[in-house]
């Protein structure tokens, strides 16, 4: 098993089980997370994910590389599909997905977190993009995400140095949402997988998709996109299940419906 699953409530908790490898990017870890992303959308009471790393020195150290160096031409184009696939999965889950950084995040590792709609790292972690200096560029997401997320300025800074940054760096350049001591990490990360999860399982969705769908188009086509998504909201048993909620004073209990 690549990936390990532990179920808290609403939230599971996924642990990339690769100490030993520095919880490198594997052939079969991306049919694991292919598998663990279809189960996850269509599991009604799992509202957020949480992924990890084993032990305290990696998130994800990027391509198994030994892996990479038995593989064929074919084979390393169909490794790099996956990857951009397995990416794009989590972007596409109903669930937000929160990455709890317990160690260092470099090339596909980092574009990995960038996958995911939170960030949040140990103190003393540190990330990066290496592959310029490996004659390659980034090439599942890097180029894309990290822009968007940071700015072009920063996103050029780190991609073509090849430079490592730490933690509070990374949270001050937006590139991480919170850095917190690290025997407090994985606790933490689920507290605030938990507070996401407390909310309408409809609305995170729609959420989710009105920030990364709309955020390349026009602001007339993004606020299009945005009234559309919030309309489907407003057809939902949870809208009103809020607002009775709220007449009532007591916390709301949402179905997903």
């Amino acid at each position: 098993m690549e990936i390990g699953v532990e179920r808290r409530g609403a939230v599971e908790v996924w642990t990339i089980e690769g100490e030993a490898r520095r919880n490198s990017l594997t052939v079969a870890f991306l049919r694991d997370l292919r598998g663990r992303v279809e189960a996850a959308g269509a599991d009604r009471t799992l509202r957020a994910v949480v992924l990890t790393g084993a032990g305290d020195r990696a998130f994800c150290a990027g391509a198994d590389l030994k892996e990479r160096a038995r593989m064929t031409d074919a084979e390393v184009h169909g490794f790099h599909a996956a990857v951009r696939d397995g990416l794009r999965g989590i972007e596409r889950a109903p669930q937000p997905f929160v990455a709890a950084l317990n160690g260092v995040a470099l090339g596909g590792g980092l574009e990995l977190a960038l996958a995911c709609d939170l960030r949040i790292a140990a103190e003393g972690v540190e990330v990066g993009l290496p592959e310029v200096g490996l004659g390659i560029i980034p090439g599942a997401g890097g180029t894309v995400r990290l822009p968007r997320l940071v700015g072009v300025a920063r996103a050029k800074d780190l991609i073509l140095t090849a430079r490592r940054v730490g933690a509070a760096e990374a949270l001050a350049m937006g590139l991480l949402s919170r850095v917190v001591p690290a025997a407090r990490l994985r606790e933490d990360a689920v507290a605030l997988a938990e507070q996401v999860a407390r909310n309408a399982p409809i609305s995170l969705r729609q959420a989710k998709r009105a920030v990364d769908d709309g955020f390349h188009l026009s602001l007339d086509e993004a606020l299009a996109l945005e009234n559309r998504l919030y309309q489907d909201c407003l057809a939902s048993k949870d809208r009103v299940e809020a607002l009775r909620a709220f007449a009532e004073k007591r916390p709301p209990v949402f179905r997903g419906e």
